[in-house]
């Protein structure tokens, strides 16, 4: 319980954007590590999501969501202490394959390979 209400955030919201809660969980104790988020429900993007959600489902807990806008869902993951993002998008597909990581805290996203996922969500739960 002590790790619940010390983790526990409401974040002021904007004129555009409601607050924002979040569970700023240790990634240690984040019941969900990695949420893959598709941009859409596209029949382009969900096989591309679905495989890379099997490919690290073998690593980590991980969720698959493709519900609801992609704002929504990033705001779901945030809620239940899930520390990591990965989301798929049309340049996923049709240009680089590559994926958006975005860091539950900072909001920071950053793009990298498909080939060096594994590694680098490793590398971010564990610093």
């Amino acid at each position: 319980m002590a790790f619940l209400v010390d983790s526990y955030e409401e974040e002021p919201g904007t004129e555009t954007q409601g607050s924002r809660t979040v569970l700023h969980l240790h990634p240690a104790i984040a019941p969900v590590k990695v949420a893959i988020l598709p941009l859409s429900r596209n029949e382009k993007l969900v096989p591309k999501a679905r495989e890379i959600h099997q490919m690290l489902l073998e690593h980590f807990v991980c969720q698959y969501d493709d519900a609801q806008s992609i704002g929504r869902r990033y705001r779901r993951q945030d809620e239940i202490g899930t520390p990591l993002a990965v989301t798929i998008d049309f340049d996923t597909v049709e240009k680089d394959n590559a994926v958006t990581i975005r860091d539950r805290d900072s909001m920071e996203q950053t793009r990298i390979p498909v080939e060096e996922l594994i590694a680098k969500v490793t590398e971010k739960l564990s610093g």
